[in-house]
């Protein structure tokens, strides 16, 4: 570590009234019960029985399979992580399947891609989109990795991949409340099996609270404003439907102009969701306990989508002598990316390397 400088923790946990409600890690293995998924065999699918595609085709083949999630910075992520035939890589945020997939293809059948995800939805979209491929598959949070490599007596890996978005397929859900529009309950959560809602949160919390909670995860200057909104909106009827809510926010927060301007209510939905998920918390235990899963000379690869995560990685990567930052600067989409999915806008990718420290 370089003279003067030394790792920064963040020291704000949130209200007392949220700390309770961290979801428990839904690892069955850990309690003795089977949660693996190994994909089904493989199908007499072209798509599936082809060799590893470049990088820069895959993006194609992707926007052709409706169900799959269009990895983000999927030839970056090739390129620092470099998949060789015969390792142990972990996609600790499986999703859809895209980064898994194009990586699982290039490990060939001594290789294995172990994935994780707290949704379960996700898992079994991602079980047809690797079938056929070397992977196993376990519903986790990624804080978790080292009891989920225990459980597979797998002692270390070559490389680990987290992708911290929320994936075009939760925002495609109209049940789960992640878009603006859905009329769906404000769920946000990625397991919908455990912790809190959202829109009970948004409901119990006091204004104060409310607005702590806006400001720190969202980073919204407007918080007291809208946290104030709430509360009286709330003392007619309860806010329940995401629609509800971004219609709230938009009429007190007044709309960005310009380039690269978002809706009014983005800040307020990713600090409820980040609060529900305790996202922040999770990414905080992953970066103490993953070098003990690397192997020496293997990497790890982070894609963040704000500036509370990315925040978080930088300092981890820099402050903790296990990690050798790779990315002096973070990796940002490419103009031919950023064109065909705007919503990779804000993706940041950093990647270290494990030392022997």
């Amino acid at each position: 570590m370089p003279p003067g400088r030394e790792h920064r923790k963040c020291t704000w946990d949130g209200p007392d009234s949220v700390r309770g409600c961290r979801p428990v890690s839904t690892l069955d293995v850990l309690a003795g019960k089977a949660s693996w998924r190994a994909p089904p065999p493989a199908r007499a699918d072209p798509d599936l029985a082809r060799p590893p595609i470049a990088a820069e085709d895959f993006a194609q083949a992707v926007s052709e399979r409706d169900s799959l999630h269009r990895p983000v910075l999927l030839a970056e992520v090739l390129q620092w992580l470099d998949p060789q035939p015969g390792q142990v890589i972990v996609d600790g945020t499986v999703g859809g399947g895209g980064h898994a997939r194009a990586m699982a293809e290039r490990l060939g059948p001594g290789g294995l891609l172990i994935g994780l995800d707290r949704d379960p939805s996700a898992l079994d979209r991602a079980q047809g989109v690797l079938a056929g491929l070397p992977v196993r598959l376990a519903q986790a949070n990624f804080c978790d990795l080292p009891e989920v490599l225990a459980a597979l007596e797998v002692p270390q890996v070559d490389a680990i991949l987290l992708d911290l978005g929320v994936s075009s397929d939760q925002l495609a859900d109209s049940t789960r409340g992640f878009s603006f529009w859905s009329d769906a309950p404000l769920d946000l959560r990625f397991d919908p099996t455990s912790g809190e809602p959202a829109w009970r949160l948004l409901n119990r919390l006091s204004e104060q609270h409310l607005a702590d909670l806006i400001y720190h995860y969202g980073e919204e200057r407007y918080s007291r404003r809208i946290a104030r909104a709430v509360v009286q909106r709330r003392r007619r009827e309860p806010l329940r439907t995401a629609a509800e809510l971004a219609e709230l926010v938009r009429s007190v927060v007044p709309p960005e102009r310009g380039p690269g301007a978002i809706d009014p209510a983005t800040r307020t939905f990713q600090a409820l969701r980040i609060a529900v998920n305790d996202e922040l918390k999770s990414l905080e235990i992953a970066l103490r306990r993953i070098p003990q899963c690397v192997r020496p000379g293997g990497r790890v690869a982070i894609i963040s989508f704000h500036s509370l995560e990315d925040r978080r990685v930088k300092e981890a990567f820099r402050g903790d002598c296990r990690y050798r930052p790779l990315t002096r600067k973070p990796v940002r989409p490419s103009q031919q990316e950023l064109a065909d999915n705007p919503r990779c806008r804000s993706a940041k990718l950093r990647v270290a390397e494990r030392t022997t420290a």
